[in-house]
């Protein structure tokens, strides 16, 4: 299923845009019916982190929409110019005023419905230090059997905490990658 993104006018030069497939090209795209600047629009790339600090997992509750209220990991957009690391790291410091020693990449999720791709770093606070950020309401270390697994944001979230709390039993982290599509199943559980 591919998400639709309707663009009308150029960016470049205010022009009408049509819905079409350039020359050399395989796929439509937003091209200007003055100027024939074509318009790439890609998917989101999303990047956080897995903080964690004495076998503790740090999770942020969302002041904002979507899912405003509920637990995530403190992630977000990745911005032009930096890393993914950096992307990662950064919002781990918007959202929960944490510095974090990153250890490699964990999980990679991609989400073609709404054209985004989350990418989460293992990571250990330093210092064992946070704070509520301004994205935040509150933020708290969770011991596995306090997480609110049922007040998690997204899915994401939830199979990357899975992943964490089976791999840390082996104490072996390989990256895991997954393709997640509505209806989400939840993973099985070692109870389950």
């Amino acid at each position: 299923m591919m998400v639709s993104i309707t663009m009308k006018y150029c960016s470049e030069c205010g022009s009408e845009v049509s819905f079409v497939i350039p020359e050399g090209d395989n796929r439509e795209r937003h091209v200007c019916d003055r100027c024939g600047v074509i318009h790439y629009i890609n998917p989101r790339i999303i990047a956080g982190t897995l903080p964690v600090h004495e076998g503790r997992i740090l999770l942020c509750r969302r002041a904002i929409e979507p899912r405003k209220g509920f637990w995530t990991l403190p992630a977000g957009f990745m911005e032009n110019g930096e890393t993914s690391a950096e992307a990662a790291a950064r919002e781990t410091i918007e959202e929960a005023e944490a510095e974090v020693r990153l250890h490699g990449l964990y999980t990679v999720f991609n989400l073609p419905h709404i054209s985004q791709v989350y990418l989460f770093y293992r990571a250990d606070l330093v210092d064992g230090q946070y704070g509520v950020g301004v994205e935040s309401l509150e933020t708290r270390l969770f011991d596995e059997q306090e997480i609110p697994w049922d007040e998690l944001a997204f899915p994401t979230i939830h199979r990357t905490l899975r992943h964490y709390f089976r791999d840390r039993k082996l104490d072996h982290y390989p990256v895991h990658s997954e393709d997640l599509t509505p209806p989400y199943r939840k993973p099985q559980t070692d109870s389950q």
